[in-house]
């Protein structure tokens, strides 16, 4: 199995004009490894937040180059495993997150992380592993990595897991993925503006699905499926997540808009993904069983 290092190449923006640092057959399944989202810069309790290079925050391994993935198409990522190194941290300080207004100074702890726990004090928080920064080049100029977007990015959102797949637009010739940002655990809503940030590696298989068009990403797993969005405000995440699924639902089913409506409302769930970013993050969760009865295949 190819293995992709961080040392081989990582960015700080998604952005078309990037070089990409490996050309990859659709349908291969490749191992890339990560910093945390501070670089690593943060490895004890005596670093000083303050004197980090803030330049280096969030930085991404790669971007890669699928083959075959061109614009209108969409990018399939099967996420196979995630390993975690044996510590993670996590921070806190003025203007930053919901509680910004109310701290004076930077702080930050470092948590070891042992038999699938992560040690908090006298606390064992269980080890909830996921991607925080994960997607594809945009359409238009570049995005920060701390940003997400209707190509991912900085999405923040916990579904993002082992045995999770999830699809992308394809904005650029050869899709241009790249992640980072792994967590060990993360609540909904990301609410200090840090899970328990933490390296490792990530596992995925890479694929292209033609014929298919998506305007924000959309996750499946073993029970459901979800369309995520990110906007200026939570309500228009949340809103745009929901009318995004409820009209691809309509489209691919026998019932009108109106009907497919009063189910999701009775069976769908709006959630919140992250609300500290540049952008804000819902999601809308469709139970497959639902689908099933409605004989309503999301690719096909």
């Amino acid at each position: 199995m190819t293995t992709i290092g961080y040392n081989e190449g990582i960015i700080y923006e998604f952005n078309k004009v990037h070089e990409p640092i490996r050309t990859i057959p659709a349908g291969s399944t490749v191992t890339i490894q990560t910093y945390d989202c501070f670089q690593n810069q943060i490895q004890s309790a005596d670093t000083e937040v303050t004197a980090i290079d803030w330049n280096k925050i969030n930085p991404a391994t790669g971007p890669l180059y699928v083959e075959g993935a061109m614009p209108g198409d969409v990018l399939k990522v099967k996420i196979e495993r995630i390993d975690i190194g044996d510590q993670g941290v996590m921070v806190v300080g003025p203007e930053l997150g919901v509680m910004g207004h109310a701290l004076s100074k930077m702080e930050s702890k470092i948590l070891p992380i042992k038999d699938d726990l992560v040690l908090f004090n006298d606390l064992q928080i269980p080890v909830n592993k996921m991607i925080g920064v994960i997607g594809v080049a945009p359409e238009g100029e570049g995005v920060n990595c701390g940003t997400p977007g209707a190509h991912g990015g900085n999405m923040d959102n916990k579904m993002v897991t082992e045995g999770a797949t999830l699809y992308f637009p394809v904005f650029a010739e050869g899709a241009l993925f790249a992640l980072g940002d792994l967590h060990a655990a993360m609540g909904d809503g990301e609410v200090s503006v840090s899970g328990v940030e933490v390296a490792g590696e990530v596992t995925v298989t890479l694929d292209v699905i033609k014929g298919v068009s998506l305007r924000h990403p959309m996750l499946e797993n073993e029970k459901a499926f979800t369309q995520i969005v990110s906007a200026l405000t939570l309500d228009e995440a949340a809103k745009t997540a929901a009318v995004e699924m409820i009209e691809r639902i309509a489209e691919k089913s026998s019932l009108p808009v109106s009907e497919v409506t009063m189910l999701m409302s009775a069976v769908g769930q709006s959630e919140i993904c992250q609300i500290v970013d540049p952008l804000m993050t819902a999601r809308f969760v469709v139970p497959k069983w639902v689908l099933s009865q409605l004989d309503v295949s999301i690719f096909e």
